[in-house]
């Protein structure tokens, strides 16, 4: 007959088991690629899986919104948590391809403010939109609005926009003298005729970061509307650019899960490890983005004057608009989307 085990083995069998099945907890998160994606692999997903004890598998799409789609038909996605525009997040909840969030298993989720959560999806980082320039070709008097960069006269030289409605339409809002608190619901009529005023004076609408700041390495434009992650790296390269906070507009990429992700368990407990206050507060010592939780701020990680150069600092965060992904994602925002497609080929 086989002997009983002791309490001493059976409590070191139990202990074994609970650390393999720590381990085998894996999950699969997706974002952008490039220099990116390696910044948040130091700042936020190692610091996660070591934190949880689990393995962060990861992949990478420019544009993960046609792969949701096709792995979420299948049923069987092998993606669990994606970095991506936030309209993604809720354009793919209503159709039935992303998780609705539980909050209650995500507490972290209650340092966000109401508007950087949908019930499909949390604020993970933040950028902007910004106004940049040629510091040398303006010295002393830089443009400091977008009126300024609408007004030719008294602020001659080249100029580029983003081939894209999102933020160009509220900027165009801006310069026609709409206060940043009614930009929402956007006048389509009134932002595409303020953008007939500025589109002879555009020399270049560009289709991609690299591409905008190339545009001002190259001193190929002396202004134009940029994300500060990209200006800022052109200006620790040497070049004479500079952009300003005011009236940029704030935008951020969100947190999301996919309908029938494999490791749904482990993908919600990731999710509210990364937006926590302390691992979110890594963000700045490896990226020119801000953190998506604002208490990141609050915890002494973060020197102020690496707070004064974050797009989400309290600070910087007043003097911008926030993009309303809500209006984004309506019909009246997708029908801005198709009315661009004309305005740019006429």
């Amino acid at each position: 007959m086989r002997k009983p085990l002791s309490v001493a083995m059976l409590s070191a069998s139990l202990a074994i088991l609970t650390v393999a099945a720590a381990q085998a907890e894996q999950v699969t998160f997706v974002s952008q690629g490039g220099a990116y994606q390696e910044a948040q692999t130091k700042a936020i997903l190692d610091p996660v899986a070591k934190l949880l004890g689990i393995t962060v598998n990861q992949d990478s799409a420019p544009d993960a919104w046609p792969v949701i789609k096709t792995q979420t038909a299948t049923g069987k996605p092998t993606w669990d948590v994606v970095d991506t525009p936030t309209k993604d997040c809720i354009r793919g909840g209503e159709q039935g391809m992303i998780e609705k969030l539980d909050f209650s298993q995500i507490p972290n989720a209650a340092d966000l403010p109401t508007g950087y959560k949908t019930p499909y999806s949390v604020a993970y980082e933040f950028y902007s939109s910004v106004l940049a320039y040629n510091a040398k070709k303006y010295g002393d008097n830089p443009p400091k609005s977008w009126a300024d960069f609408w007004d030719v006269k008294k602020f001659p030289g080249t100029r580029a926009l983003r081939n894209h409605p999102l933020a160009t339409m509220e900027a165009a809002l801006l310069a026609d003298g709409v206060p940043p608190d009614q930009i929402y619901p956007i006048d389509v009529d009134r932002a595409f005729k303020k953008l007939e005023e500025i589109k002879p004076y555009i020399t270049t609408w560009w289709t991609s970061g690299a591409q905008s700041a190339q545009l001002l390495a190259d001193g190929e434009v002396d202004m134009e509307m940029a994300w500060n992650g990209r200006v800022s790296a052109v200006a620790k390269e040497g070049a004479p650019v500079k952009f300003t906070y005011n009236e940029g507009m704030l935008q951020h990429t969100s947190l999301c899960i996919l309908k029938g992700a494999p490791n749904l368990p482990t993908a919600i407990k990731f999710i509210n490890a990364a937006i926590s206050a302390e691992i979110q507060a890594n963000f700045p010592a490896h990226i020119d983005y801000g953190p998506g939780n604002p208490r990141a701020y609050e915890t002494g990680k973060i020197s102020p004057e690496r707070t004064a150069e974050m797009p989400s600092a309290p600070d910087n965060a007043m003097k911008q608009v926030l993009v309303s992904v809500d209006w984004w994602s309506s019909s009246a925002g997708e029908e801005a989307m198709k009315r661009w497609a004309s305005f740019i080929q006429k």
